[in-house]
């Protein structure tokens, strides 16, 4: 069995302050840097280390920062791939979430993917999901290793569907949710060469309570 583990980024800065994310380069807050040993914890006990481990991460910081605290967890090397980078929202990025919902418009049913909107800069969301699925086709082929993908939440729509095979096309009205610090288990049958959605959005390992 082949596994693809989905890191959805911890509590950022951006996020904090109520700030449209985007490509706004916030780092991890105080709890996102705990969350983020608390997933490399939870990341070392469901391997089966049958295969060495990948970890691919968005080049924003705060999926940066989250790879390097999951590496020495996990024994793994880090490579940062821009193109796991969050949907651009434009000129929205790093200003006030009131003043995006303000202006946006939402994709009509007969334009799903390539609805751009009246932000300026801002992305489709075929843009997305041909960037971020090049990114994930290119780990598919790499079978010696597990791999840990850190993302962030829109994004990790298309590492699912790229992962499960699911053309872009076809992905108009995809959408897999997770909240911040979340891990979502993928996983390739080597004899039936199934592709399973193990489990989505896990938080469990968030569930915490400070020993003092």
């Amino acid at each position: 069995m082949q596994n693809l583990f989905v890191v959805s980024h911890p509590h950022a800065e951006h996020t904090e302050a109520d700030l449209v994310g985007g490509w706004y380069d916030s780092r991890l807050t105080a709890r996102g840097r705990r969350d983020a040993h608390l997933i490399a914890g939870a990341l070392r006990r469901v391997r089966d280390g049958a295969r060495p481990i990948r970890i691919t991460t968005s080049d924003l910081s705060r999926c940066a920062e989250t790879a390097a605290i999951l590496a020495p967890v996990l024994d793994a090397e880090v490579t940062a791939d821009r193109r796991l980078r969050e949907i651009s929202f434009g000129a929205a990025e790093g200003r006030p979430n009131e003043w995006l919902r303000q202006r946006q418009v939402p994709a009509p049913d007969d334009n799903r993917l390539d609805h751009r909107g009246p932000i300026p800069g801002a992305e489709t969301r075929r843009e997305v999901a041909q960037r971020v699925g090049a990114c994930v086709g290119a780990l598919m082929t790499d079978l010696e290793h597990d791999h840990v993908v850190v993302t962030h939440g829109f994004a990790l729509t298309f590492v699912i569907t790229t992962w499960m095979r699911i053309p872009v096309d076809a992905a108009g009205f995809a959408s897999f949710a997770a909240t911040p610090g979340a891990i979502t288990h993928l996983r390739l049958d080597d004899y039936w060469r199934n592709r399973t959605l193990v489990s989505l959005a896990d938080t469990a390992h968030l569930n915490v309570e400070s020993t003092g």
